[in-house]
């Protein structure tokens, strides 16, 4: 019977399937941070259990950390308290923990490719949503709570059901001004938040194809966005070289093995799909976030909603509350919504790539006077990357601060916060009420599209910017 990837995937990993299709899958790989382990390692203590298989969890913390000089420690005390206690935990049960200070720590979705430890064909777990992200290699990524979590540490295995199989196709190529950012607000902004409720997603498609590395990583890391509980790409060429001489990487003849199978993981050409949907990418323009939700979007070129508009009872109410909520009137330009914060950064675009795309369109430019811009880099190595390539003194002479790695501002749970009623232009991946502080008002774009925002002070089509 012909497969789907993802069906290869969950058939390799089944242990045990009761017969209403609850069922026992092997995890590969277990990443944890400092957030939902905690509740973990102590119900293992009280339990007298022991972590089954510590080599195959690599814990960092990343949503508490400081992005600002780390020499003086963590000043909230709560904040200290969980990445302190990840540290405690992990050396009483002998995890691997890239610590605070260490090169190599940063967002857990951007650590665990950079070292290999992500891998084609693997079930690969973590107590974060965003675990999506690695759905790019061609991984079944799944982001659980923390009595799974717990699970994990103790067996090695996860209880599931299996979800149905939905195609995203996207062909041609990317317009000029248009990123793998856009693709993924656009499809959210098509299936809405609640199209892929019950599906793992695969992209497929010539455009998906084309794509880079760390474009894909954009476009899986998202997907929970869209209400599917994973995200799955073909890996391909691309993925095998960017994973060979990665620290954790199969070496030698494990290598040549690991290849040879990574090879075979495609859906089959006859497989059934659920569900399918495809798009052009000649139809996809710079996209922005306009409410609360990431599926409330519209092209730079667009306009606000007007909820008079809408028949839909539930629908005209939604859109008024999120037009009373961001601060905006119907019916304006969205290049005319001023800014007052960038934020470059998140396990979304915190990569080299979008380093590099935002500081294309910021060299040589200064950001608007009333704008305070940060870039966070997603990790200690992608840091030391852009520094060697000079990038963070294009940041820094256009007028944004150069920070430390970590979460940062993607959400508020550290010392990087909107305050009430604040704009912020994000790279990150919510704009729910409240995500990136009390009150702050985010919309969600491409590193491109933020620094065109810093330097114009509203929201700004980057085309312009462009050859």
């Amino acid at each position: 019977m012909p497969q789907t990837l993802y069906d290869k995937i969950w058939n390799e990993h089944l242990v045990h399937q009761q017969e209403d299709g609850t069922s026992l899958l092997f995890v590969d790989r277990h990443l944890i941070h400092e957030v939902t382990s905690p509740q973990a390692f102590e119900s293992l203590r009280t339990s007298g259990r022991n972590v089954r298989q510590p080599n195959l969890t690599l814990a960092v913390a990343d949503h508490n950390v400081p992005t600002t000089d780390r020499s003086k420690g963590i000043s909230d005390e709560e904040s200290k308290i969980q990445v302190d206690t990840l540290e405690k935990n992990c050396k009483e049960f002998g995890i691997q923990l890239f610590d605070m200070n260490d090169k190599r720590q940063g967002i857990v979705h951007i650590i665990g490719p950079e070292q290999g430890f992500t891998q084609p064909g693997t079930i690969i777990v973590c107590g974060d949503s965003h675990t999506a992200t690695h759905g790019a290699f061609g991984a079944l990524a799944i982001g659980i709570g923390t009595s799974e979590v717990e699970h994990v540490l103790a067996t090695q295995t996860l209880i599931q059901k299996k979800s149905g199989n939905f195609r995203i196709n996207v062909n041609g190529t990317l317009p000029i001004g248009v990123t793998s950012k856009d693709v993924i607000l656009q499809i959210i902004g098509k299936i809405g938040t609640a199209g892929g409720t019950g599906y793992v997603i695969e992209y497929a498609g010539s455009l998906i194809s084309s794509l880079s590395v760390e474009q894909r990583m954009t476009i899986c890391n998202m997907t929970i966005e869209g209400g599917a509980r994973a995200g799955l790409i073909q890996p391909d060429k691309k993925i095998f070289e960017y994973l060979k001489n990665k620290p954790m990487s199969p070496k030698n003849e494990n290598w040549e093995k690991a290849e040879e199978y990574w090879n075979k993981l495609s859906s089959d050409v006859d497989a059934k799909f659920d569900k399918e949907i495809t798009l052009e990418g000649k139809d996809i323009k710079p996209m922005v976030t306009w409410g609360t939700s990431p599926q409330d979007v519209v092209t730079i070129d667009g306009k606000v909603p007007n909820p008079e508009k809408e028949f839909d009872i539930d629908k005209k109410n939604s859109i008024q509350r999120s037009l009373n909520y961001m601060g905006l009137k119907p019916d304006i330009s969205v290049k005319d919504i001023k800014i007052d914060k960038v934020f470059i950064g998140s396990c979304t675009n915190g990569r080299i790539e979008d380093l590099r795309e935002a500081a294309k369109i910021l060299k040589d430019k200064k950001i608007a006077n009333h704008v305070s811009a940060m870039v966070v880099p997603g990790s200690g190595l992608v840091k030391e990357q852009a520094e060697q390539e000079g990038l963070d003194k294009i940041f820094i002479n256009s007028g944004f601060e150069w920070r430390e790695p970590g979460c940062s501002m993607c959400l508020a749970m550290n010392a990087d916060k909107l305050k009430p009623e604040e704009r912020c232009a994000s790279t990150s991946n919510r704009n729910f009420e409240g995500r990136q502080g009390r009150g702050g008002r985010t919309h969600l774009l491409s590193p491109a599209m933020a620094a065109a925002a810093a330097i114009s002070g509203s929201l700004d089509d980057v085309r312009k910017y462009q050859n």
